[in-house]
């Protein structure tokens, strides 16, 4: 696997325009069709790869395994990741431990004010050699993107992730090209700490499948840390043991778990309530009612079934929805959200 950390498009004398591989990316392409049904395995041996995934995982993340498991339903679900928490529990590391374990191309964007919207699309430069200019892709042509600290990015920057997080591509000067399949951006920022930071907009905050954060770890889960500091696995010894094939089948399989018309109307009604409660100013957008959808049968293929339960909807509803809308006064949005959820009757 190679990893890269990429700076500034301004140290881009250090690759070479005429490079065939950069050639490759300057013709322009089609926004990506709908993939076909991926050759099918065995649904019992797709779900061993996601044991060995979540065992892979837990090697480094020490007692998060609902973490774990919320970030593989954002991955499996189609969807993309933000993770909201302190300094120091764990984002960064979760984020990585997940590139490491899958057998693809991995980008990391450390967000800084300075940071420019070409340093993440990339920019076409002038050739000399040709006489004209050659596109240089940014690291958002990868299959997994670590956006660290994403809310220190000017909103400038953060609008260059709108387009590729719904669409699966970047248009730069009038063209258009397809990022690699599949795509999966985990981003990580501080809710604690506001200086030299920019809230994400909601259009942004709206393209995130679910957020989650990991919380402190109990007493016995530090120890374990401590202990584990001499002779634990490091995140740089941390071994493939899923390809992207696999990912793109188990994305697929996810997508034909079983939705009654019944639970699909509980969703919708959980949704729409958000909309009309007079303690929330904005509420969940149709894209969240299909983010619940896509997440709900992502994590019902995760516990074993072909079928979605109402159990596996409240479960993930805080997570799904509470990032999407804006309380009135100053409330928390995961206590309100919680009111509705006891409201809206279980089918």
């Amino acid at each position: 696997m190679v990893k890269r950390t990429w700076g500034l498009v301004a140290n881009s004398h250090l690759f070479s325009p005429a490079s065939p591989a950069l050639s490759a990316l300057s013709a322009p392409s089609a926004p990506p069709a709908s993939p076909a049904p991926p050759t099918p395995h065995s649904p019992h041996r797709m779900r061993e790869k996601i044991d060995a995934l979540t065992q892979n995982l837990a090697l480094t993340i020490v007692g998060k395994a609902e973490a774990i498991r919320l970030v593989l339903v954002a991955l499996l679900g189609g969807g993309h990741a933000l993770l909201e928490d302190v300094p120091g529990v764990g984002k960064t590391l979760l984020a990585k431990s997940l590139a490491r374990s899958v057998d693809g191309k991995f980008q990391r964007l450390q967000c800084t004010p300075d940071l420019l919207p070409t340093d993440i699309t990339g920019t076409n430069i002038w050739n000399p050699k040709s006489g004209e200019f050659t596109y240089l892709p940014g690291p958002i042509f990868t299959n997994i993107l670590l956006a660290d600290e994403i809310n220190r990015a000017t909103p400038r920057t953060q609008s260059a992730l709108l387009e590729v997080m719904e669409e699966h591509q970047v248009t730069v000067d009038g063209v258009s090209r397809a990022v690699p399949q599949p795509f999966f951006v985990i981003a990580t920022q501080n809710p604690i700490e506001y200086q030299g930071t920019f809230p994400l907009p909601e259009a942004q905050m709206d393209r995130f499948m679910l957020s989650l954060s990991l919380g402190y770890p109990s007493e016995a889960e530090e120890l374990l840390m401590l202990q584990n500091l001499q002779n634990g696995v490091k995140v740089a010894d941390l071994q493939p043991c899923i390809t992207l094939a696999e990912v793109q089948e188990l994305r697929y399989l996810c997508s034909q778990v079983k939705v009654a018309t019944s639970l699909q109307q509980y969703i919708l009604e959980l949704v729409r309530v958000t909309r009309q409660d007079e303690e929330i100013a904005l509420g969940v957008s149709p894209r969240g009612t299909l983010a619940l959808q896509r997440a709900t049968q992502a994590l019902a293929f995760l516990l074993g079934r072909d079928y979605a339960i109402p159990d596996d909807v409240k479960f993930l509803v805080p997570h799904v929805l509470c990032h999407r809308l804006i309380p009135r006064g100053g409330r928390n949005a995961r206590t309100v959200v919680e009111r509705l959820l006891r409201s809206v009757s279980i089918p």
